[in-house]
């Protein structure tokens, strides 16, 4: 599972002071359940799976993904999770067999469950008739399944996935959103960041709505609307996040 715990992340500018990008986040996501976090951009939603991939360090709190530190225990998170975005970048001067490859190897795969492994990916994900193509030669959709692909390579039990639908064709976002499904048909457990209301509609088994770096609510889809007196998710989360917003200018004007 994920679980985090007055998870915080704070930075510095020079211009405009501190910036409270994650100021103190419970969550807890499980098996074989998608979690979503829902959120504006800006809203704090890439910081928190930066900091559960061991990208950046939190300020302050506490966080564990399969049962290891965040902290303490980065390499055997880093072993765990796949992380994937929508600018989830390829080698472009790899060909798709090469760039699978090269990730297999640097999650220490040996060659034999490598093999295994490609083989897995390459069938389930229809790759084979551009696996020796140059990805700088490949379309969209094509560079979507490649990334997929390496994110799973080493089967692992984390998934964390940011937006991956940003910029994708209809089509393309249908093949992202069924493989999640299939990822937590699987078991996996899965963690979902976006502020499309319609996927997390399709998706999210459980949610939590993010507003400046704070959760305004957590809960199941439904769950939320009830709270929110709205039959609408996306009605819901406008009254949360505008209920935040008062309540902090409120705050702030004391």
């Amino acid at each position: 599972m994920v679980r985090t715990s007055g998870l915080k992340k704070h930075f510095t500018d020079p211009k405009t002071g501190l910036k409270k990008a994650v100021d103190g986040i419970d969550i807890e996501a499980n098996p074989g359940r998608i979690f979503g976090l829902l959120g504006a951009n800006g809203a704090g939603k890439t910081t928190v799976l930066r900091m559960l991939s061991t990208v950046i360090q939190p300020t302050a709190g506490t966080a564990t993904v399969a049962g290891f530190d965040i902290v303490s225990q980065p390499g055997d998170v880093r072993a765990n999770i796949g992380f994937m975005s929508s600018s989830t970048a390829l080698y472009g001067r790899l060909t798709s067999r090469e760039v699978l490859e090269y990730f297999g190897r640097l999650y220490g795969l040996s060659e034999s469950r490598l093999a295994e492994r490609m083989k897995y990916v390459v069938e389930k994900l229809q790759i084979e008739e551009f696996a020796d193509r140059l990805c700088d030669k490949l379309s969209t959709g094509q560079k979507q399944r490649v990334s997929i692909a390496r994110t799973i390579l080493h089967d692992p039990k984390v998934l964390f996935f940011d937006e991956p639908t940003s910029g994708l064709d209809v089509v393309t976002s249908q093949t992202v959103m069924e493989f999640i499904e299939e990822a937590r048909d699987l078991g996996k457990t899965v963690v979902f960041s976006t502020h499309i209301m319609s996927e997390v509609e399709r998706l999210c088994d459980d949610l939590a709505v993010i507003h400046d770096g704070v959760i305004v609510a957590k809960g199941t889809p439904q769950s939320i609307k009830d709270l929110a007196g709205e039959q609408s998710l996306e009605r819901a989360f406008l009254s949360l996040v505008k209920f935040q917003a008062g309540y902090v200018s409120s705050r702030e004007s004391r």
